[in-house]
Order: structure tokens, then sequence, then C-alpha cells
């Protein structure tokens, strides 16, 4: 029913709509389910180019019945605001399945999602090994992903033994520097290769189009993160 668990039938009209070319909304639409709930499902058994309906839905059994066996997941520690734990558990894994669309591996996309749904931005390891039922390992090395990216920072409490990790507001500010650091090689890379095949020559014309475009995207990023910045700084004076 919607709203309720896929069925193996759900996963089946899913499979058949990602043969067909279909987007999630499509998809999602004609199950009568949010487009995330579909992205989420396809993402965690394969994504659409792997994407099997008996595949997933034995995966699924499998995932529940190890996640008994393990006990419930923790709370949110922060989870009053009459929130209710089933919305929150489902966004948290909507957010995570969108990262991992993006790019970013599984466990380190599950690490910023329960942190980003406390209110408080941070957790322990030991958090964190509850809540996605992984290794303290594989936290360890999510974390450490994360921190490289610059997306969030490890802070020790005076008197106790347990780090936490931490997001704050600039996760994204800093990130989106990072883009705009790597973007600014690339386009020197791209003029240095210009000249050297001429930018007068198809290939040539291709680097130094490449160039222009990610200069425009680095003026907007710029532009965009000085007024985020800009509104923060009002909103702060204001308050």
């Amino acid at each position: 029913m919607p709203g309720g668990r896929l069925t193996s039938e759900d996963r089946r009209q899913i499979a058949a709509g990602l043969a067909d070319g279909l987007g999630y909304a499509e998809i999602g639409r004609r199950l009568g389910r949010p487009a995330s709930t579909v992205m989420r499902e396809v993402t965690r058994n394969g994504g659409p180019d792997d994407y099997g309906a008996t595949r997933a839905h034995e995966a699924t059994r499998h995932r529940a019945r190890r996640h008994k066996q393990a006990g419930p997941a923790a709370a949110v520690p922060d989870s009053g605001h009459g929130r209710d734990p089933r919305a929150v558990r489902d966004i948290t894994e909507s957010w995570s399945a969108v990262l991992v669309r993006q790019g970013m591996p599984r466990v380190a996309a599950g690490v910023l999602a329960c942190l980003y749904v406390t209110d408080s931005g941070a957790l322990t390891a030991a958090d964190l090994v509850q809540r996605l039922c992984v290794s303290p390992a594989s936290i360890s090395n999510a974390v450490t992903f994360l921190e490289q990216q610059g997306m969030l920072r490890r802070e020790r409490t005076p008197g106790v033994r347990r780090e936490r990790y931490v997001i704050d507001d600039g996760t994204w500010a800093r990130t989106l520097l990072a883009t705009m650091q790597m973007n600014d090689v690339l386009v020197a890379e791209a003029k240095r290769a210009a000249g050297i095949l001429g930018d007068t020559t198809p290939a040539g014309a291709r680097f130094e189009s490449s160039a222009g475009l990610l200069l425009l995207v680095n003026e907007a990023l710029r532009q965009g993160v000085e007024q985020w910045r800009r509104s923060l700084a009002e909103g702060s004076d204001g308050g």
C-alpha cells in the first residue's frame, strides 16, 4: 500500500520502469510513492544499471533480519519537537541515498545524514556504529574521508575520552570552496591545453570552451557563497 513497505510487485514495476528509461518521479507516480522512495530503493540495490527486483527484495529481507538481530537503532538524541521517529529515519535514509547518488561512499553518506538530522550536529563513533549497523572501522574510514573533504571536524571535550564528530552551517560552503579550487586547477590546465593545441583548432576550442564554462560556474558559486554569508551575518545581527 502507498506509504508502506515496498512489495515484490512494487519492485518488479520499478525494474520495468528503469528498463523503459523512466525517471524516478514517473516510476513513483505510477506506484503512488515519492520519487525519493524509488531513488533510495534503487540506489541501495545496485543503482539504475544493475537493479534487479528479486535480488533487491531478498537483500531487503536480509537487511531487515540483520537489523532485528542487532536490536533497534538508537533513538535520535535530540528527538524532541514532536518529531515522528519513523519520519526522521525516512529523511535520514533519503538524504543518504541522494548523497550516494551524487558519488559519495555509502557509509560516509550515512554518517553525514545521521549528523544532519541531529539538532546538535554531533555524534560519537559509538552512536554512528549503532545507527548504521556497521563496524567501527567502517565509521573510522568514513569519518576520515569526510574530514578530508572538510565536511566534518573532530571535537574532544575535556575530561571525556570519546571524541565527537561535528558538522556546522559552514559544511557545504567549505565543500563548494574546495570545488572552486579544483575548478581553478581545471581552468588553468584547460587554458594551457588550448594554447598548446591552438585555440582555433577543434580540440583547442573545446578546451577553451570548457575553461569558459568553469569560470562562469566558479563566479556563480562565489557569489552564492558570499550572499549566503551576508544573509547569515544579517540574521545574526538582527537576532
